[in-house]
């Protein structure tokens, strides 16, 4: 169950030539791909592009109508290499994967499938996961391009750029026989606008009709010695091929005049961020008329020489604006403009960070700066910055005022009691190397657990354990993994490679129901059932199927007393080889998205309905707060008392609670006070619970008017 449903938003994807297209870029490129005749589609998802997956997922009646297939890959590696069917036969095929993480698993296929080209186009839609948003190392996509020579548009984020990107991605693709990169940034991809469609298109060739014809060239197949001249064919052919495209159908755009003595020159993505400094400034309009020349790399590899020399003339000073590092476009235009002899001045990170992303504040002061160094009689006496008033009013730093607030597990999340007992087990049998993984259990890194040492990638959490692996040591490893993780990598790369080692180390494999941390798509071991893949395959059977002997199945995570004396067996057992257990619940996220409308329509319809709620009795709690260093649920909070006999705050739990009970196993567990309650809040009660409620009432009325009375009361005088 994906954490959205565009089953309302797809059926704009009918929509015909001449008729308005309004929604979001991830919506844009799917309407783009039908347009374009593209015959399949695949992918793994991940931020930022996570939801076009979706879109896809919930589209397929309509992909179907047209005879075009789609796939959720098993990884992106998977994606990738489907784009095989575009090798030999003229079929158009697009996947879409996260980067830079997806891009490093995607890489041998991808490496494979631009030594040998294509023959149809082939599309890899490419989310940019750069910046402070960002979940991941910080590295770019720029570099995976430049090393398997492949082409990389990066539109300007507006919807009519995003769909004419991938129409011209698919011809430069076709026309120069090499795969194409298409680069969204998560604003590209969330942006908002509207286009003009275009008619959608049945591929000229489906899958289904290349398997009725079945062709094959071997000068297409990375093997000596085709192998070797494919490098050559890059050079020599498909490179003059894409330059000659990409400057005939004016892919890369300029803005402003021609004549000024300064310019800057963009990655498309960066655009919006660039005029909008350049209006700051009054430099600019909001219609994006400039005063400052532009020159935007739509195409932002490979770089077309004399598109770029004939920008710099009669220029003295040329500003690039490139996030990240290395600097590769900076260092590509140095190149041109010294075998040109220029002289116009070349400048970039001088002026601008050299890593981290370009906000909007670091692109009103960088280029602010270029402009005050070397056209100061542009600039008006005074720029405003984004977020500072007109007023000479010192504003404190947040980062000084604001407490930090790391990343952590959702209110009921049921990772959260698999890391009490960890906690649990080490204070009893003493700390341990714990391997972490990718995934939402990784915010076991964090407080109150500040478990984990390594993450290594994902489904690699007990493959980075695997040196780990000493017989003579006396403790054992602990190593994490989610079932995405399992189902992406880690059924070979980290059970089988545990088994074939013979490692004896403790595998925790952390079984939410579905892949979580990249929006809730269903894996192979989901228990729904969906319509058009194949789920409810048992984690505990694949780990069997490999060869693991002991494995232990805990299919109530919140138990934490189970959990703990499981882990506590396996770091202790006599038996040799992995010990694999599987600890499994459903992510509270979607529990809550499926279960909360049938209960809100249950209640307004009448029915009689019950609602856990638990809390803390304030007469019992110490106050000692132990119940929040073992379980750091956000609804789990402090209060403070009226009573002046009680210094200490007690604990308490707020309304957002969604009834895991996992506060009050984690008490039980450590054996910490019996402050926990749980009361069930009846909705819509039969006559005799009302009865009995209102007797209850009564009671505990009188109760407490005969203890008020018997109390001392101090009065003044």
């Amino acid at each position: 169950m994906a954490e959205r449903s565009f089953a309302k938003e797809v059926e704009k994807l009918r929509l015909g030539a001449g008729e308005e297209f309004s929604g979001e870029g991830i919506l844009a490129i799917t309407k783009a791909l039908l347009q374009c005749g593209v015959g399949y589609v695949g992918g793994y998802q991940g931020a930022p592009i996570s939801h076009l997956m979706d879109v896809l997922a919930d589209a397929q009646d309509i992909l179907g109508e047209l005879g075009v297939h789609f796939e959720a890959s098993a990884s992106e590696a998977t994606a990738t290499a489907m784009l095989a069917a575009s090798v030999h036969y003229p079929i158009r095929g697009a996947v879409t994967f996260k980067s830079t993480v997806g891009t490093n698993v995607a890489s041998d296929a991808l490496a494979n499938l631009a030594s040998g080209g294509v023959t149809g186009g082939a599309l890899i839609v490419v989310g940019e996961d750069y910046g402070e948003g960002s979940s991941i190392m910080q590295e770019r996509s720029h570099a995976f391009a430049m090393k398997s020579q492949v082409w990389l548009l990066d539109p300007r984020p507006n919807l009519p750029s995003i769909v004419k990107a991938v129409e011209d991605g698919f011809e430069l693709s076709e026309v120069s026989n090499t795969p194409v990169m298409l680069l969204v940034r998560i604003r590209c991809c969330h942006v908002h606008g509207h286009f003009t469609a275009k008619d959608n298109r049945r591929p000229a060739m489906t899958v289904a009709d290349a398997l009725e014809a079945p062709r094959r060239d071997t000068g297409r197949i990375v093997l000596p010695p085709a192998s070797f001249l494919h490098e050559t064919e890059k050079v020599k052919k498909r490179w003059p091929a894409a330059v000659d495209y990409i400057r005939k159908n004016k892919i890369n755009e300029f803005f402003g005049a021609a004549d000024g003595k300064v310019g800057l020159v963009c990655q498309g993505g960066m655009y919006n961020g660039v005029i909008r400094a350049l209006q700051r400034m009054g430099l600019a309009d909001t219609y994006g008329e400039t005063d400052v020349p532009i020159y935007v790399l739509n195409a932002a590899y490979p770089l077309i020489d004399d598109e770029f020399l004939e920008f710099c003339d009669g220029k003295d000073a040329v500003l690039v604006v490139e996030e990240g590092q290395p600097n590769y476009i900076e260092q590509a235009f140095a190149s041109m403009l010294h075998k040109a002899g220029r002289e116009t001045r070349l400048v970039g990170k001088e002026f601008l960070p050299v890593a981290g992303e370009y906000t909007g504040t670091v692109m009103l002061e960088g280029i602010g700066a270029f402009l005050r160094a070397h056209a100061a009689h542009l600039l008006p006496a005074e720029v405003r910055a984004p977020n500072k008033s007109a007023s000479s009013d010192d504003i404190p730093d947040l980062m000084q005022v604001v407490p930090g607030r790391p990343p952590g597990f959702c209110t009921g999340c049921p990772e959260r009691p698999i890391f009490a007992a960890t906690k649990l087990v080490e204070q009893e049998l003493g700390k341990h190397h714990i391997a972490s993984d990718i995934g939402c259990h990784l915010f076991s890194i964090m407080p109150p657990f500040e478990l984990g040492a390594t993450t290594m990638g994902y489904g690699l959490g007990p493959a980075s354990a695997s040196a780990f692996n000493a017989p003579e040591a006396k403790r054992r490893s602990i190593s994490f993994v989610g079932d995405g993780g399992f189902w992406h990598n880690g059924l070979t790369s980290s059970i089988g490679n545990a088994v074939f080692n013979r490692n004896d180390g403790v595998i925790i494999v952390v079984d939410n129901f579905y892949s979580a941390a990249t929006g809730g798509q269903d894996v192979l071991s989901s228990r729904a059932t969906n319509k058009s893949k194949s789920t409810k395959h048992p984690i505990t059977d694949a780990v069997r199927g490999m060869g693991v002997g002991w494995v232990r199945h805990i299919d109530r995570t919140y138990d934490v007393p189970k959990m703990r004396a499981t882990l506590k067996e396996a770091l202790t057992t006599d038996a040799k080889g992995p010990k694999v257990i599987v600890a499994s619940s459903e992510c509270m996220l979607n529990r809550q998205r499926r279960e909360k409308p049938l209960l809100d329509k249950a209640v307004k319809g009448g029915e009689r309905v019950v609602k856990p709620r638990f809390g803390v009795d304030e007469d019992v709690c110490t106050g000692d707060h132990a119940c929040m260093r073992l379980s750091g649920c956000p609804s789990l909070s402090v209060k403070s008392l009226d009573d002046p006999l009680r210094d200490d705050p007690v604990a308490h739990i707020d309304q957002t609670c969604v009834g895991c009970g996992n506060c009050g196993e984690v008490a039980d567990a450590a054996v910490l006070c019996p402050s926990f309650y749980r009361a069930d809040v009846v909705y819509n009660p039969g006559w005799f619970e009302r009865t009995l409620s209102g007797l209850s009432q009564r009671v505990i009325g009188w109760l407490q008017k005969r203890r008020s009375g018997g109390r001392l009361e101090f009065g003044q005088a």
